[in-house]
């Protein structure tokens, strides 16, 4: 409970006691008192809301229906009923914020991820700034127990990580010299220092910070569906409550108890229960998520999530690791370390992800050479005794160098020296551990077309795609070749997921209905075009999500049908007179309270 909670809980329990001495004293002026007293006690808000929306000409709300009905009640000589609804109903409005509270604390967790201050050194001191004072190069010193302020490289020092906050996973991230920490890990062991490589506006955390404020914003169908169904139903209840209490008394006479009637009715018809459990389980939905670091940036998403039957993956970074290793050596003429050594020195000034590979094969210490890199094609290399030709089967047609078919899977980077073919490696993309896994589960939920698209050779795609398990794939792509291909699959396929982390997979994530970014090694464009992230690039968060976003909408269905039906039930029966004000309660503040707990399921999807 909150601060106003707890205070609302002491007028409640003060009310409580004065209503059950209003019932045991049997005496006509001491037990309206009492009853009087017990009601502005609890309910004095409530009536202050109901007047201040009367002025404002919008008081067609719960605080209205509430403060009409308890009022009338006492009207009509009923103390202890018009104090009855009155505690009844605080008591809903203290389980309704609880259950706020609860689902809000997941999310706001992540909100304390950022630090007051880092410490950085400046000529040989430590100097405590505001993290967005720090800037790009600068060594940060961060002890035992300190979070991170920003995206950086350690320099110095070894340690492990709690990245919970971040990832939710609650093993600890060992980290070494050299290795790239994101903003809000929480140093475990040692101290280290890291050079900032982002600025505070540019790292994890500031992004994580601006999705999760931005979080409730977007609204699903169903919650402005909710909305503008109250705006419509709370004025027809209560044109039909006054049709009540003055139409068959008309007739028939009897005001009074026509009057209780219709006042019950008021009671019924109040939506609560629709209006606080409906965005209250997409709220759950969007706070479980965050528990298991998965960034849900509106219920939107959840709601067209759950209703996607497609998902399409890129492949290198989603699907695989994008680190290369080489699985394959091919020396013809040449013993396999002559080879290595010559594509070594050809490929060590490269950054691609192969050619590190390659590079990490042979030592080439104390060998100079002359590298030019051919675009598309490879690069040469020139020493003092060699020339020397490393890259596709094109750079090897275009001079004249003859090279035998082979039928492996798999990249392959070819090698001629002094104009002779020398042979080949094989270079093989490694699929992430949990790759199969995380699709056969997607298909478990429900999924029923899988499709990876990629750039890569169509013998490399077909190989990964059915190593994973994926149904489809589209090779050879371009990043425009990408949305061409999203669009087909969205125009057969209806609700369409799609998963990446590079640069060139934004504008597919803003296309298509969900869009999910790898968090972890993401680029920025990707995440911020994405719907949802996936803070630490597990793919089982993938199904994880889907299974959180159908059980939030089965929730939210559930407490629909529940609401309307117990308030419908009630509401005919109190318009003829079959119910009585306790009755009322009941369907109003019990059926919210049930349908507040049932919606505080969501936050715990397994």
């Amino acid at each position: 409970m909150n601060k106003k909670d707890k205070k609302l809980l002491k007028r409640i329990i003060v009310s409580l006691i004065l209503f059950i001495c209003g019932v045991l004293i049997n005496h006509r002026i001491i037990e309206p008192v009492i009853f009087v007293l017990s009601y502005l006690i609890a309910g004095y808000d409530v009536v202050k809301k109901a007047f201040e929306r009367i002025i404002k000409r919008k008081f067609l709300d719960e605080n209205f229906l509430m403060a009409t009905a308890s009022i009338g009640a006492f009207l009509i000589g009923d103390y202890s009923e018009a104090v009855a609804v009155i505690i009844f109903y605080q008591v809903g409005e203290i389980f309704q914020s609880c259950s706020v509270n609860k689902s809000r604390q997941s999310i706001s967790e992540l909100m304390s991820i950022c630090p007051d201050y880092a410490c950085i050194e400046r000529n040989g001191e430590m100097v405590k700034v505001y993290p967005d004072e720090v800037k790009i190069g600068d060594i940060l010193i961060i002890k035992p127990g300190d979070k991170i302020p920003v995206d950086g490289v350690i320099v110095k020092g070894k340690t492990s990580f709690n990245t919970a906050p971040l990832t939710g996973e609650p093993l600890p991230k060992e980290a070494e010299e050299g290795d790239f920490v994101s903003s809000g890990f929480i140093n475990i062991d040692g101290l280290i220092k890291i050079r900032a490589e982002k600025e505070y506006s540019d790292s994890t955390v500031s992004k994580i910070l601006e999705l999760v404020e931005n979080s409730t914003m977007a609204k699903a169908k169903t919650e402005r569906f909710i909305t503008r169904f109250s705006a419509y139903y709370t004025p027809i209840v209560v044109a039909l409550a006054v049709c009540i209490a003055l139409i068959p008394p008309f007739f028939i006479g009897n005001f009074s108890k026509w009057l209780y009637r219709a006042l019950s009715f008021l009671v019924v018809s109040c939506p609560c229960a629709l209006l606080i459990s409906v965005p209250l389980s997409f709220f759950c939905g969007i706070g479980g998520a965050s528990r298991n670091g998965i960034l849900v940036k509106g219920s939107n998403y959840l709601e067209a999530l759950s209703k996607c039957k497609t998902f399409a993956f890129d492949k290198t970074g989603t699907l695989t690791k994008g680190e290369f290793e080489v699985s394959e050596v091919k020396a013809y003429g040449i013993n396999d370390d002559e080879f290595m050594k010559y594509l070594a020195i050809a490929e060590k000034g490269s950054n691609h992800p192969i050619a590190k590979a390659i590079a990490k094969m042979a030592s080439t210490e104390g060998i100079e050479a002359k590298i030019t890199e051919i675009p598309g094609r490879g690069v040469k290399a020139l020493t003092q005794e060699r020339v020397i030709l490393a890259g596709n089967i094109k750079l090897m047609n275009e001079n004249d160098i003859k090279v035998p078919e082979t039928d492996e899977c798999g990249t392959k980077v070819y090698l001629a020296v002094d104009g002779v073919y020398s042979g080949y490696v094989t270079a093989s993309d490694l699929v992430k551990d949990e790759s199969k896994k995380a699709v056969s589960e997607l298909y478990r939920e429900g999924v029923v077309k899988t499709v990876m698209l990629t750039g890569d050779t169509a013998e490399n795609a077909k190989n990964i795609a059915g190593e994973v398990g994926i149904s489809e794939y589209k090779a050879r792509l371009l990043p425009e070749d990408k949305v061409e291909s999203v669009k087909e699959i969205i125009s057969e396929s209806g609700y369409v997921a799609y998963a990446g982390d590079g640069m060139n997979d934004a504008p597919v994530l803003a296309l298509v209905d969900v869009g999910i970014a790898m968090g972890g090694i993401g680029s920025d464009a990707s995440i911020e075009a994405a719907d949802i992230v996936i803070m630490d690039d597990n793919l089982l968060k993938i199904p994880k999500a889907v299974k959180i976003a159908k059980k939030t909408m089965r929730t939210v269905r559930e407490n629909i049908i529940f609401s309307i039906g117990v308030k419908g039930l009630v509401l005919v029966l109190s318009a003829l007179g079959m119910t009585n004000m306790w009755m009322a309660v009941f369907a109003d503040v019990g059926v919210a309270v049930i349908a507040i707990l049932n919606a505080m399921r969501t936050m715990n999807v397994k």
